[in-house]
């Protein structure tokens, strides 16, 4: 059962990463009297694609997958969120339904601010806007840029790449080499836009050549400098 928080925006230790660090304190307690906090257990959904837009959400604690259903029935996962990340912007601005579905990766901490709370926000703050056209700037630079790794490049170096994105996104544990996330084979796969099957076959093929070891659903890093060759990302 989902719970819910009652964090104060004034004292989220993820303000100063999130894009309200742009809003003003009378503009955050507008924020904090009208938002609701909730708690996702991992693998539970936050939204859903097609689903009205009814506000964003912003992660205070957590790792979410935002992915999209393709024409094969098969998710396609389109970015990696984490702390401090806003997710339905796009469709909120809009007025457009929500274009993916977000997914708790691990129990994750997020608020949601509603929908006439936002707008009145990004209408009266010049500079939260200008964060926003920048935010839809880098995502659809994004998107094109998956879209020609994922029809140009062989799969070994997608999933390579994959996994250099999971190392850069969530960090490392305090060992330096095991990537900080619990992530199943066919999360990788649809990250990487390939099978579950392929996706095993090449990081067994990367832990036999001592690049990686897979400690279940955790991928420790044995050579970071090989990975990166194998992902042929600098071509």
């Amino acid at each position: 059962m989902t719970q819910f928080l009652n964090t104060n925006c004034q004292s989220c230790t993820e303000n100063s990463k999130s894009i309200f660090c742009a809003l003003k304190t009378d503009e955050i307690e507008f924020i904090n009297s009208r938002k609701n906090g909730k708690v996702f257990e991992k693998g539970e959904l936050i939204f859903h694609e097609e689903a009205a837009s009814k506000g964003v959400f912003c992660i205070q604690k957590g790792k979410v997958k935002v992915s999209q259903l393709g024409i094969d029935g098969k998710d396609q996962i389109l970015h990696l969120a984490k702390d401090g990340d806003v997710m339905g912007y796009r469709a909120t601005l809009s007025g457009d339904t929500y274009s993916c579905s977000a997914v708790a990766l691990e129990k994750s901490h997020i608020c949601f601010i509603p929908k006439e709370v936002f707008l009145v926000l990004v209408e009266s703050n010049p500079k939260l806007a200008l964060k926003f056209i920048y935010l839809l700037s880098e995502e659809l630079k994004k998107i094109e840029t998956n879209l020609t790794k994922i029809t140009q490049r062989p799969v070994k170096e997608r999933i390579a790449q994959s996994l250099l994105l999971l190392k850069n996104k969530y960090g490392l544990e305090t060992d330096l080499s095991t990537i900080n996330i619990i992530i199943k084979r066919e999360e990788i796969a649809n990250l990487a836009g390939t099978t579950r099957e392929t996706a095993t076959r090449i990081l067994y093929h990367f832990q036999d050549d001592k690049i990686i070891e897979l400690k279940g659903k955790k991928i420790k890093i044995l050579n970071l400098s090989r990975l990166i060759n194998e992902s042929n990302i600098l071509d």
